[in-house]
């Protein structure tokens, strides 16, 4: 830090710190402490990967002290299983993006001590979690032993390389959906170098020992993939110009005021005014209200989320927020479409009445962004 000026520090299964000679787990281990109040350490970041390799599982607890932050694990477990088609992950899926205040709350930490993943350099990446059911380790020595066996993935109705047409749009529409969801959560959104563009590994999710074209990025992806770099580069964009998706405290009830008028965010089902958390539930749309963010941003965002694996969803278009004067929806993500309309410029942008039903695909999402003036 103080000659190469690092700006912070990953703990590879940092949960191992937490235990005595003996293995024990401490209650307050003190190197954990040791290290959030290091002098030296003050102006770097802090990240725990929150487990140990003998099964302590301690996301959401690792430490209270505000400077760990943590890998949630359970961020990329609920998403990944939303997005392979599982039942029942509405409610999960809801509370991920919503910051995961029940992990972080009750110490009084808040959603940037979240690190959000889907991908890491451990597993998958992004491009071979929607085309591998299972794992291609064979190359690594080991009988395909190695790596974890459960990755929550889904080939999307092909393993590996193909040319089906259905197959390849319903892996890119997932990819750029599990993008807007990393990117519009809440808490700090942690991103895997190459899956921006489309690297693979060929299925190897423990390519530690590849130092071959199995692990080495791929360059020449950026050009055939343009359009999905695009994608994320504007995803970032957006993040960046609006703190309605950086929040620094979790979303509660101004209990002033009689909701929906004191919530920042506001979850619907299908339709405008209902809630739908069952089982068989595979939809998710919020509406986050810019206006109640104290920065001068006054965008609303309606996010639309299709889990299921097959059938599209018609959503109903709720009205935008008034309190800052009229104004009128623009479409501004479809993960269904191609680049550049899958993410236009907002004044490339299709208008949407309120009112409106949207098509959202399977596996598929769609967000509306206010603007003051809308004319078709």
């Amino acid at each position: 830090m103080l000659e190469m000026h690092v700006d912070g520090f990953r703990f590879d299964l940092a949960s191992i710190l937490g235990r005595d000679q003996n293995g024990n787990v401490l209650s307050n281990p003190p190197v954990v402490e040791m290290i959030a109040e290091d002098p030296v350490l003050a102006d770097t970041k802090i990240i725990a990967e929150a487990w140990d390799a003998a099964g302590l599982y301690q996301v959401g607890h690792f430490s209270p002290h505000h400077r760990w932050a943590e890998w949630n694990g359970r961020f990329r477990d609920d998403v990944r299983m939303f997005m392979n088609g599982t039942r029942g992950m509405v409610s999960a899926l809801a509370t991920r993006i919503a910051g995961s205040s029940d992990l972080y709350q009750h110490n009084g930490r808040r959603p940037c001590n979240s690190i959000n993943f889907i991908t890491s350099h451990d597993g998958f990446t992004l491009a071979d979690l929607v085309s591998y059911n299972e794992k291609q380790n064979l190359t690594n020595g080991e009988n395909n032993r190695d790596g974890d066996n459960n990755n929550l993935s889904w080939d999307s109705g092909a393993p590996g390389p193909t040319d089906n047409p259905a197959v390849l749009a319903l892996r890119q529409r997932r990819i750029k959906t599990m993008a807007v969801i990393l990117f519009l959560s809440q808490g700090v959104p942690m991103l895997v170098a190459g899956d921006e563009f489309g690297q693979s590994q060929q299925g190897n999710n423990n390519a530690w020992c590849q130092d071959n074209a199995i692990s080495w990025l791929n360059w020449n992806l950026v050009e055939k993939n343009k359009g999905q770099v695009r994608f994320f580069r504007k995803l970032i964009r957006l993040r960046r110009e609006h703190a309605i998706f950086r929040r620094v405290n979790f979303f509660e009830v101004n209990k002033s005021d009689t909701p929906p008028v004191g919530q920042t965010i506001l979850w619907q089902a299908l339709e405008p005014g209902t809630e739908d958390w069952s089982e068989h539930v595979h939809t998710l749309s919020f509406l986050l209200k810019g206006c109640a963010i104290d920065d001068g941003d006054n965008a609303d965002f309606f996010i639309m989320l299709n889990g299921h694996p097959e059938q599209e969803a018609l959503f109903t278009v709720p009205g935008p927020d008034t309190e800052t004067g009229p104004c009128f929806w623009k479409k501004i993500i479809d993960t269904d479409e191609e680049a550049p309309k899958d993410i236009p410029e907002l004044d490339k942008a299709d208008c949407v009445a309120i009112g409106s039903r949207i098509k959202v695909e399977a596996m598929g999402c769609v967000v509306l962004q206010t603007v003051r003036n809308c004319s078709p």
